[in-house]
């Protein structure tokens, strides 16, 4: 099983706590100076936008009728718990407590808009020829970081068992 070492847990709440600030300063600075739809171009393939998701990624279930809301409240809030039960047992392996941490600050950036607004606050969007990726935010930057740290991770230890 993984060792624990004098890392500890901390830290990793640490980094997690700063994704969690940064995210919500980003989208409270968002919401203070645009109106929903709201765009300013910044390079010819990046605009700072307002957009709002009531869906998971992608905008996945955002048409439902607002139950998913709290699923995906729930299911944010139990990811958390799992993280920190994780960063307990696991805060010696540097990588993978990285990216635990990282999902963890993103996750509960998302739950707070989800409780606080009933939609998660999106404001970056990148584009090519008329084609826009989906407005994400830090939370969901940081989520994506932490899950190819995680496969990255895992492909080391593999590589490390043969």
């Amino acid at each position: 099983m993984a060792k624990s070492s004098s890392t500890g847990l901390m830290p990793w709440l640490g980094l997690a706590l700063i994704l969690l600030i940064a995210d919500q300063f980003t989208k409270i600075l968002i919401m203070g100076y645009y109106q929903l739809g709201d765009s300013t171009p910044v390079l010819s393939f990046f605009n700072i936008v307002r957009a709002h998701n009531s869906g998971a990624a992608f905008s996945f279930l955002a048409g439902a009728s607002g139950w998913q809301r709290w699923l995906f409240t729930g299911i944010g809030l139990a990811a958390a718990g799992l993280i920190v039960w994780l960063l307990r047992s696991h805060s010696g392996q540097r990588l993978f407590s990285f990216a635990l941490a990282c999902i963890l600050g993103g996750a509960l950036g998302n739950v707070i808009d989800r409780m606080l607004h009933g939609y998660v606050v999106d404001f970056l969007d990148f584009h090519y020829a008329g084609w826009h990726f989906p407005a994400f935010n830090v939370a969901d930057s940081a989520i994506t970081v932490g899950a190819i740290c995680l496969i990255l991770d895992e492909l080391l230890r593999v590589r490390r068992g043969r």
